[in-house]
């Protein structure tokens, strides 16, 4: 798991699930863009070009995370949590991906408050979503 705008947090949820010992590797709290280049191979160029809240960053921050841990799933967040714009985007905007062996999917949920706290909160719930969806993309597996 790799995160920047979520500052541990995701990381937080992830081992306060029981048994998370068994599948929880561990991760990158990233907060300063240089980390996202030094841990997480992103590209210098991308981030150059795009600022560190990008749907691209956040897949190569996942897929960085992924091989860095030898994660069966790498998963990332970043976004602007506040007080202010960041890279010219305003407040509230979240990237969040997931990525496998075979893929990378992204998504980018619309905050529903504007403050920081908030923000965070709702970020963690749609990271561990969209992880969710990738360990059961069809729902719930069905009894035969």
């Amino acid at each position: 798991m790799a995160e920047s705008l979520t500052a541990g947090r995701l990381a937080a949820a992830l081992a306060d699930a029981p048994g998370a010992g068994t599948t929880f590797v561990g991760g990158v709290v990233a907060y300063a863009t240089r980390l996202k280049t030094t841990l997480l191979h992103v590209d210098v160029a991308l981030l150059s070009e795009k600022g560190a809240v990008n749907a691209k960053v956040a897949a190569q921050m996942a897929q960085g995370i992924r091989t860095a841990t030898g994660a069966t799933y790498g998963l990332a967040t970043t976004g602007v949590a506040g007080p202010a714009p960041q890279d010219g985007q305003p407040v509230g905007t979240v990237h969040i991906a997931v990525a496998t062996a075979r893929a990378t999917t992204t998504t980018q949920p619309v905050a529903h408050t504007r403050q920081r706290e908030g923000i965070q909160h709702e970020t963690v719930l749609a990271a561990l979503q969209l992880l969710h969806d990738q360990l059961r993309p069809d729902g719930p597996a069905a009894s035969s």
